[in-house]
């Protein structure tokens, strides 16, 4: 036992005594101290270690920082983009608007005796036997009861049936309720135009009591004759089809209705006209 460890004794001497050379033959050449190798042996690890936890620290804010730069960039450009979108929704409708009016004025230019009121379609109403739109405007804007409405275009959509300060509901030319005094333009042939008359074709009108000579030819005009509520000359329709009723004593004509209700936006309600209607 004593042998063995007077044996390792050596060994620590003679390896303490090669560290120890080492060391001085290093200082000679380096020309630094025993201590100061010492330090630096210990402490190069240590600030290498250090120095790259601080630079993957920086990494680390540098990638926090960056994204949150691109979530705030990400944030701007979907604003911008929403912005561009209403702003394109909003041209696209003024752009409607503008079109409308310009076609109202050409409408109001035809008689300077017509006068109209324009309303926004808020509502619609339908089924087997009813067609009606309920507009933004009412007695407020001087719209009354039976007062008809029109297209730009001079097409009609209805008669007001119901008033509200601010609203106003028409029963459109496709209410089964309605008859319509109208002519086939051009060939002069009289009759009565209705809306709802057969479950099959609901969005069709039918002109009645045509005399059975007339005769009617696919794309035929037909316009209101005139009256009290519903001024001359306007467009109710388009002749689809024709052929006797059900009597044999006189004729009918499908129409397709010359006002497109399903799509429309805005309609103008007719609150003051001469008798001579629109030319």
């Amino acid at each position: 036992m004593k042998h063995f460890f007077s044996t390792r004794i050596r060994v620590v001497l003679v390896v303490t005594l090669l560290l120890a050379g080492i060391l001085a033959v290093i200082g000679n050449l380096t020309g630094l101290s025993f201590p100061s190798m010492l330090v630096k042996g210990i402490l190069t690890p240590l600030r290498t270690g250090v120095s790259r936890l601080t630079d993957q620290a920086e990494n680390l804010y540098s990638y926090i920082f960056e994204h949150d730069s691109l979530l705030e960039e990400n944030a701007r450009l979907k604003q911008q983009l929403a912005e561009i979108e209403d702003d394109a929704r909003n041209a696209d409708a003024i752009a409607r608007e503008n079109a409308r009016l310009r076609e109202l004025l050409n409408l109001q230019q035809s008689d300077e005796d017509y006068k109209f009121v324009d309303g926004y379609i808020i509502a619609w109403s339908s089924n087997d036997w009813s067609n009606t739109i309920t507009i933004n405007r009412g007695s407020n804007a001087g719209i009354e009861v039976n007062m008809c409405a029109v297209t730009a275009n001079g097409q009609l959509v209805g008669l007001v049936s119901e008033v509200g300060p601010n609203y106003a509901v028409i029963k459109t030319v496709l209410d089964s309720t309605i008859e319509i005094s109208a002519t086939v333009a051009g060939a002069g042939y009289n009759g009565m135009v209705k809306g709802g008359y057969s479950t099959e074709s609901p969005d069709k009108l039918r002109m009645n009591y045509l005399p059975s000579t007339a005769t009617i030819h696919i794309h035929d005009q037909v316009v209101t004759t005139g009256s009290t509520v519903y001024p001359r000359n306007l467009i109710l329709g388009y002749v689809i089809d024709a052929g006797f009723d059900d009597s044999g004593v006189s004729k009918f004509a499908l129409l397709q209705p010359a006002a497109e209700i399903g799509s429309l936006e805005q309609v103008f309600v007719v609150t003051d006209y001469n008798s001579g209607g629109l030319e």
